[in-house]
């Protein structure tokens, strides 16, 4: 393995342990506290400011329940479906649906939310806040987003942008059906650069 290659296999540990840790449904907060691992810490190795140790990736490794091999990404390719199927999405407890849009190389990354129509009316969305940047469109249904003290009902093509240092909270605002949206999620600093003639 040439020094290009650690540096590589580094730089996408973050965003890996971002995805595992977004798969399992847990917080930042929620590692920290079985880990001994600072949120803070966390956070940096998820946004590729801060390289992490062996003896973090252990901890992660042990908490997430995940070989070293994948958090590495060499881990060997699964055997292929006998027959083809479609992308699977990840899925929640709360029955979200999470499709990945973009391989978790560091940088920019883009998921496809979709959340289930709400059978009560629900309580305020519980918020988290992390280091990065986020960009938000509506493309199906009624989201609320709980961004600090405000609350927001944002309905199709509807586009939001926001520090994730901001407590932020999302749910289903409808009881029509499901709400669909896309997340484009960057480092902390990180912008978009809109062109228009």
């Amino acid at each position: 393995m040439t020094d290009d290659d650690v540096t590589r296999t580094l730089a996408a540990m973050g965003p890996r342990l971002r995805a595992v840790r977004e798969r399992r449904g847990v917080t930042l907060a929620d590692v920290s506290r079985a880990t001994a691992i600072s949120s803070s810490t966390l956070s940096r190795i998820e946004t590729g400011r801060r390289k992490p140790t062996l003896e973090v990736v252990l901890r992660l490794a042990k908490e997430y329940t995940v070989t070293l091999d994948e958090l590495a990404g060499t881990a060997p390719a699964p055997t292929p479906a006998p027959e083809p199927r479609s992308t699977t999405p990840y899925r929640f407890g709360d029955d979200k649906a999470v499709l990945p849009l973009t391989p978790y190389v560091g940088g920019l990354h883009a998921h496809k939310h979709i959340l289930p129509a709400a059978t009560e009316p629900p309580g305020r969305p519980r918020q988290v806040a992390h280091d990065g940047y986020e960009w938000l469109c509506v493309l199906y249904g009624r989201l609320w987003l709980a961004l600090g003290n405000q609350d927001l009902v944002l309905t199709a093509g509807e586009v939001v942008e926001f520090d994730t240092r901001t407590p932020h909270g999302l749910a289903n605002a409808g009881s029509a059906g499901p709400v669909e949206y896309l997340i484009m999620f960057g480092p902390q600093g990180e912008r978009l650069r809109p062109r228009t003639h």
